[in-house]
């Protein structure tokens, strides 16, 4: 009888034992699962572009070792710049050549960059995304001096015609093209059609630059209000503004889907949502887009707020990480869009002012890696994007990057 009950005892243990790997098996899979699917990128700016060389040979050994790198912060996708300033880093039909390859708006380097970055991605099994500014004209780095006679926004304004004087518009010392021109978004959306039909890119993926900050009582900063007064619109400018830019994100979608279904559009909108619905600046309906299908297919809002942000009133800021974070997750539920978060690797390690008497930026090494776990403890974000990829080699970042590498496997 001992014998038998010693023979049961083991079989039991046996059973339950197999049991219990089976189940640590299961779950190591799902993990698995669920980080391969885990979107992981960083933003590859015009800002990187300035620092290759020209010459193709190093241009492609450059682009080599970025991408490697890359692999190495176990990342497995780029959002590179094509398009920072209505221009191009590629043979472009419709924009004049980037100066931040050459130095020179409309200079041709004498080969296809793009056509390298997507081959070279690819092959290290990292996925495309082309990074378009669709209205902006001028920037930090770029002037209205050094635009290119061969820009559509020069060309407007120097071809006697007045018909098409209004579709740039100055604004704040900047210039943009003008949302509220049909013609102005039909450039838009034929400047991605042929980055899809011509490139094996993954998605097209546009920034936050939609319309400036405008005054609609002061002449000199009303921007395209001339436009609204001549349409006859019965909503209100805001809502009109908002319709212009859902107008262009419709069409860039419907576009996109024609061409090649497969590739994904979303857009990474500015993180505080209040600011997005503002009534004097951006005009970025994400409202719309996340609860309304035809628009996007993922958002990527840039919530660049640590944890501790305080307003001046010492009160814990609403666009600090976790007030963002609940904002989103609730906007995800409305509709079908995909949400990522779009995360300040720039600022980590720096004397970023929140309102604390030392930044929280200086006081943790691990805030990225918080973010990130955050995130996936709401089980609604689908992945994660780092600004820059130049952060990521910057002294004062490492000791974040090295805290991030160990959530991400």
């Amino acid at each position: 009888m001992n014998n038998k009950r010693r023979i049961f005892c083991y079989l039991l243990t046996c059973i339950l034992l197999v049991g219990s790997m089976s189940m640590q098996s299961m779950a190591a899979t799902a993990m698995k699962t669920k980080d391969e699917n885990e979107l992981r990128g960083v933003w590859i700016s015009y800002l990187d572009w300035e620092k290759l060389p020209t010459a193709e040979a190093e241009f492609r050994a450059s682009v080599d070792r970025m991408l490697l790198r890359c692999v190495d912060l176990k990342m497995n996708a780029v959002f590179v710049h094509v398009r920072p300033d209505a221009d191009a880093l590629y043979p472009s039909s419709y924009f004049p050549w980037s100066r931040f390859l050459t130095g020179t708006q409309g200079e041709n380097p004498g080969y296809d960059p793009l056509a390298y970055f997507v081959q070279a991605a690819h092959s290290k099994g990292l996925q495309f995304h082309a990074w378009i500014n669709p209205y902006r004209v001028t920037g930090y780095h770029n002037t209205w001096d050094q635009v290119s006679a061969q820009s559509p926004a020069k060309v407007w304004l120097s071809d006697s015609d007045p018909a098409n004087d209004r579709w740039v518009l100055k604004q704040n010392g900047a210039y943009y093209l003008n949302p509220a021109v049909p013609q102005v978004r039909d450039l838009i959306v034929n400047g991605v059609r042929e980055v899809v039909q011509n490139y094996d890119v993954d998605g097209i993926h546009f920034d936050d630059y939609f319309y400036p900050e405008v005054d609609n009582d002061d002449p000199g900063r009303w921007f395209d209000k001339p436009e609204y007064e001549a349409s006859g619109s019965r909503m209100t400018i805001t809502n009109w503004r908002r319709e212009n830019i859902n107008s262009l994100i419709r069409s860039v979608y419907s576009t996109i889907k024609a061409v090649k279904p497969a590739v994904q559009f979303g857009i990474s909108p500015e993180g505080y949502v209040d600011h997005l619905r503002s009534d004097n600046r951006l005009f970025a309906d994400v409202d719309t887009w996340m609860s309304q299908d035809g628009y996007i297919d993922y958002i990527m809002p840039q919530i660049y707020w640590g944890f501790e942000h305080k307003l001046s009133s010492g009160k814990t800021a609403p666009f600090a990480f976790s007030n963002n974070l609940r904002t989103w997750t609730a906007l995800k539920k409305r509709g079908n869009a995909r949400l990522y978060l779009g995360l300040a690797m720039y600022k980590t390690g720096s004397n970023t002012a929140d309102n604390n008497d030392v930044s929280e930026w200086l006081r943790y090494d691990d805030i990225m890696k918080r973010q990130v776990e955050a995130g996936r403890a709401t089980g609604e974000v689908s992945g994660y994007c780092f600004y820059a990829y130049s952060s990521f080699q910057e002294e004062a970042c490492q000791k974040e990057v090295e805290q991030l590498m160990s959530v991400f496997r």
